[in-house]
Parts: structure tokens; C-alpha cells; sequence
């Protein structure tokens, strides 16, 4: 599903998709109207764009994250601005591109989004991180972490924290990328979060990497 407030960009958006093969379900021009059709359709990805008037498309992501757990949010929007992505991802986004971006990488990340991986622009995913950095740790959720994973699960969130992808992730650590993603979901299910950015914005404010 496309949410954007701006119909010539939905249609060009929607029209691009449907010839690279990718299903639209359904578009919405405000975060009120993307809640609703959330409801409605349960579509597996919704392409967000963020500055919307009314509800705008953090708070959509957050209703959505809610009622419909199985719907991916992908923000798609014009802002770089460090407190945007922030709070886009802690609201539950799991990718965040920027409307300069590609379209191969638009559907680099919606597939990424469908498989319940997360992408977000090397470049933007480190300004988060180092935001993260920025703001004083919090030491308890180091204890958290210690208590809830394995030493292995602790090394692959550190470098989930890095930047690293599961390839490198299973090279460094001398695993199969299945094992790498296994203990990826286990490592969400533990600390109750949704997908691996949030798991990085987590071990940075816990102070562990």
C-alpha cells in the first residue's frame, strides 16, 4: 500500500511497482486513511511517507505497528533530519529511504520489508546510531541484555549494532547465514522488539557496543 499526500507522486509511485511485478493493494493520502486501510486490507508493506497534514506518517506507522503487527512499514519521504528517522524507527518502520532513492532500491527495501528484514540507507541507519550514541546510555538495559542472551546472540547483536548485514555477520563469526538469522529472531523475540534496527538503537543505548 502507497500513503502519500501527494497524488501525482502515488500514481508515478504506483505505476513503477505495478511494472516491476510489485501488487499495490491499495493507496491512502493521509495516516488517518492508512490506518483505516490497514484495517481493511492487511496489506504485507506499506511505503509511508511521513510529512503529511493531519495524522502524519510516524503516527501512522505506530497505530499500524499496533493492529496489524504482520504489515511492514517502509518510510519513503524527503526528510534526512536525524529526529524524523529516530522516531520513525522506534515507532516500528523497518526501512527508510529517501525519495532520491532508486527504485531498485524502493524495491530492495520492500522485499527486504516482506521478508521481515529491515534496510535503511547505510548513511541514515549510522546518524541514527550515532544520535543513539550522543544521548546518555542507560546501563539497565545492559543488564537486560546480559540476562536474556546467549554469548553468541550478544555478538551478533553488536554487530547488528555496527552496521553489518547477515553475510558479513556470518562470515565474522564463521556461521551459516541461516544460523545468523535464526539467532537474529531469537534475539527480537527475547528483548520483545520488532526487526534489527530497533535492536541497534537498543545495544547502542544499553552502552554495550
Amino acid at each position: 500500500m502507497i500513503v502519500d499526500d501527494h497524488d501525482l507522486f502515488r500514481t508515478g509511485l504506483r505505476n513503477l511497482l505495478e511494472e516491476q511485478g510489485v501488487q499495490v493493494s491499495g493507496e491512502a493520502a493521509s495516516g488517518t486513511e492508512a490506518v483505516k486501510s490497514v484495517r481493511e486490507i492487511a496489506p504485507d508493506v506499506v511505503v509511508m511517507d511521513l510529512n503529511m497534514p493531519g495524522m502524519g506518517g510516524v503516527e501512522a506507522t505506530r497505530l499500524i505497528a499496533a493492529i496489524a503487527p504482520l504489515t511492514r512499514v517502509v518510510v519513503l519521504t524527503i526528510s534526512d533530519e536525524d529526529a524524523d528517522v529516530l522516531d520513525a524507527i522506534l515507532a516500528g518502520a523497518c526501512g527508510y529511504l529517501l525519495k532520491d532513492a532508486s527504485i531498485d532500491e524502493l524495491l530492495a527495501g520492500i522485499r527486504a520489508a516482506s521478508r521481515g528484514e529491515s534496510l535503511i540507507s547505510p548513511g541514515i541507519a549510522a546518524k541514527v546510531l550515532q544520535r543513539v550514541r550522543a544521548t546518555s546510555a542507560q546501563p539497565e538495559i545492559a543488564d537486560a541484555i546480559r540476562s536474556e542472551l546467549s554469548d553468541r546472540e550478544i555478538e551478533v547483536l553488536k554487530l547488528i549494532a555496527n552496521g553489518k548485514d547477515n553475510a558479513v555477520i556470518a562470515a565474522e563469526l564463521h556461521i551459516s547465514p541461516k544460523t545468523v538469522k535464526n539467532h537474529i529472531s531469537n534475539i527480537l523475540m527475547k528483548l520483545q522488539i520488532d526487526n534489527r534496527i530497533q535492536a541497534a538503537v537498543y545495544a547502542v543505548r544499553s552502552g554495550i557496543v
